[in-house]
């Protein structure tokens, strides 16, 4: 699949993968700092952003994704950075193709089956999508009325904020309408969830051949100290980096200490 992206600046080659319901767009910031030293390649993941819809979301397909995406931009090596599914894209493509990494950097996401948890992110995301795919857009004439129906469905009112980047105008219909593929996420929502575990990469471990950074919220649960074991257990030589006050989309909610976590470590 040939994937949208967004190119800035001038230096060695660093690619960013946005998390799910995420977009290129909601990178730009950060890229833009991050251009100033780099030349950034911003990708919408397919089924996002401007990239095209697909019946398939898998992290086989998304790895296969970002290997042919970096064939077309002629890219031998790059740092690779991914936030939560985009993180685990990153994990997979690096497992396979080494050699094309230099970096690798991961926003707050484990290498794990999140599906084993007691309160696990399969559940919230569930209920997100279902109050996605319940919006009738030919009933809803504008953004206002989208945002008072998520928050009906939806009790964190910055999960709805995040969502609205993700409501467009239909060019044909002249409709609102989501701009991912909100159907198919839902199908393949438990491989989101659970994918890209120990267990897929257990073949490889330990993984040496790259530097490896994970950066984590100390508001977020998604890495956990107790995940920092299976971390290490993988990438012996990984280095952790906290970022206070910032929950899961830290890079958004503490974008310079985000920055700075990044650049310290590239």
């Amino acid at each position: 699949m040939k994937l949208f992206f967004r190119k800035e600046g001038a230096g060695a080659p660093l690619v960013i993968l946005h998390g799910l319901y995420g977009s290129s767009d909601n990178w730009l910031t950060i890229g833009k700092k991050l251009a100033e030293r780099y030349t950034v390649y911003l990708v919408d993941q397919r089924n996002h952003g401007h990239s095209p819809h697909a019946a398939e979301h898998t992290f086989e397909a998304m790895k296969n994704d970002l290997a042919l995406f970096f064939d077309e931009q002629q890219l031998e090596q790059a740092v690779l950075l991914g936030h939560s599914m985009g993180g685990k894209t990153a994990i997979y493509f690096a497992a396979d193709y080494p050699e094309r990494v230099k970096k690798l950097v991961v926003a707050d996401i484990a290498p794990k089956d999140y599906l084993l948890e007691e309160e696990n992110q399969y559940h919230l995301h569930r209920q997100i999508l279902l109050a996605m795919l319940e919006m009738d857009f030919r009933k809803i004439k504008t953004r206002q009325e989208v945002e008072e129906r998520l928050n009906e469905k939806i009790d964190d009112p910055r999960i709805c904020k995040f969502l609205m980047k993700n409501v467009e105008t239909d060019r044909k219909n002249h409709r609102l309408k989501w701009r991912p593929n909100v159907p198919v996420l839902y199908d393949f929502l438990e491989e989101i969830v659970s994918g890209v575990n120990l267990h897929w990469l257990d073949d490889r471990i330990p993984i040496t051949a790259y530097p490896v950074v994970f950066i984590r919220g100390l508001q977020s649960d998604y890495i956990r100290d107790q995940d920092i074991p299976g971390i290490l257990k993988i990438y012996p030589e990984a280095r952790i980096v906290d970022i206070p006050d910032a929950g899961h989309w830290l890079h958004a909610e503490q974008p310079q200490l985000f920055l700075d976590a990044v650049l310290q470590c590239c």
